[in-house]
């Protein structure tokens, strides 16, 4: 268990510190691709690393899993992490936005901002929840706490590189899902979005499901 908490600790501090107050003094030494090929490498090492802790660990109940909230929440979770991946999303990794341009307000941005780093905070809960072990809680729990930091970081990344343009995206968009369609700064437009996320979300939550046993050596719902 130590082990595994010390891996939580190392992606922590990865995503809250390392991509956030000391990005800029790394990225002034690095440059920019430097310390993206840096930041990926520590990341793929940091999640092999809680993977195999976490495998490694005893299973150590804290409360009853109610596997049912992942039921509700996982589909939400592959619905968003495949409308939030599009090249389109000028928060998503793919995005290609240039400095002085409008940025682009369709579809997932209208809800939120950040809907990948949504479908790991729903990921992480509905997984936090489901178990009900203190490995789960400690795995899950870094997760949903980069997921959640990321939304700043990201943020504070778009705006030293886009300036007025990300501005005028951020003011008209949300970070908490629906929270500019409830303020009236922006409109649910559910054409823009789509049907390839959401038929292709419940298949792939229907396909983690069916393969969670075998890829991660836990049933998604216990007998």
């Amino acid at each position: 268990m130590l082990e595994l908490a010390l891996a939580a600790l190392a992606w922590i501090f990865l995503h809250l510190f390392l991509a956030g107050p000391l990005r800029g003094a790394l990225v002034s030494r690095l440059g920019e691709n430097g310390f993206r090929g840096l930041f990926s490498v520590l990341s793929m090492a940091g999640l092999v690393w809680l993977a195999l802790a976490w495998r490694a660990a005893p299973t150590i109940p804290v409360f009853p899993g109610l596997p049912w909230v992942a039921a509700l929440l996982m589909p939400w979770a592959c619905i968003l992490l495949l409308a939030g991946g599009r090249p389109d999303n000028p928060t998503s990794v793919l995005a290609e936005v240039a400095g002085g341009s409008e940025l682009p307000i369709h579809g997932i941005t209208r809800v939120t901002r950040h809907p990948v780093l949504w479908a790991f905070v729903l990921w992480a809960l509905a997984h936090i929840l489901a178990g009900g072990t203190l490995p789960g809680m400690l795995l899950c729990g870094a997760i949903l706490l980069s997921a959640l930091r990321g939304m700043w970081n990201i943020d504070a990344k778009r705006h030293r590189a886009l300036g007025p343009a990300w501005e005028g995206f951020a003011a008209l968009t949300s970070r908490i899902p629906f929270g500019a369609i409830l303020a009236g700064r922006q409109r649910f437009v559910p054409s823009e979005i789509g049907w390839f996320p959401l038929l292709g979300g419940l298949i792939l939550c229907a396909v983690l499901a069916w393969a969670h046993g075998f890829l991660f050596g836990v049933p998604a719902f216990p007998r």
